[in-house]
């Protein structure tokens, strides 16, 4: 026995409603493709809404993983050189724990994480073209991979600039001479099996200090 009542023909969707209901919903996933997916998963953000939002650092946090873990396999990876912003980029410069400060806005900070084992984090400064900042950073529980490293204000897509790179050290200090305006610091992963506590001493020229990650 059959009770389902059908619908008269006046109840249905006419062809007109299913191609204008289609043509909305195309349009919201494409607005959605734009505006969050492509900067959430590979940093690409046509429209700048990704930027702030915040969705842009997120893609550019798994494109910096995605390349770390091919380096990792022996791949080569080939970002956008600091010359196509900068065109000349400051180097690592060494120094002693007990270096003086740079002239400046000179501040001291220190701050200290604890990673999990393969948990990652990122701790820049705002510096100035040309600004000095003294570092050292010491691990205990073990060493860490780390990849200092610098943004620059609208940085432009696939854009690198690095200050050096070491993997399984347990501590490092120098002198981080910023090429551009923008956020200069250091991206460590714990790569061990426990857990490792990083402490990160900085003194010289910079607005802020920040983990971003």
């Amino acid at each position: 026995m059959y009770n389902t009542d059908l619908p008269a023909r006046a109840e249905l969707p006419s062809a007109q409603r299913l191609l204008r209901s289609t043509v909305l919903a195309l349009l919201t996933a494409a607005l959605l493709l734009v505006t969050v997916v492509l900067p959430a998963e590979y940093a690409v953000d046509p429209t700048g809404i990704g930027r702030l939002l915040g969705l842009t650092r997120m893609g550019e946090i798994k494109q910096t993983l995605t390349v770390e873990a091919a380096q990792e396999a022996g791949q080569a990876a080939a970002p956008v050189s600091a010359e196509a912003v900068q065109p000349q980029a400051a180097a690592v410069q060494t120094a002693t724990a007990g270096k003086a400060a740079p002239e400046g806005d000179a501040r001291s900070d220190e701050m200290q994480v604890t990673l999990k084992p393969g948990a990652a984090t990122e701790i820049k400064l705002d510096m100035r073209k040309g600004a000095k900042v003294s570092y050292s950073w010491r691990t205990r529980g073990g060493p860490v991979n780390v990849d200092a490293h610098g943004d620059p204000i609208n940085a432009p897509q696939g854009f690198y600039h690095g200050y050096g790179k070491d993997k399984q050290i347990q501590g490092k200090e120098g002198v981080i001479e910023a090429a551009f305006d923008g956020k200069h610091g250091w991206y460590w992963r714990n790569r061990s099996g426990a857990d490792v506590t990083i402490t990160l001493k900085t003194s010289g020229d910079f607005q802020a200090i920040k983990r971003v990650l």
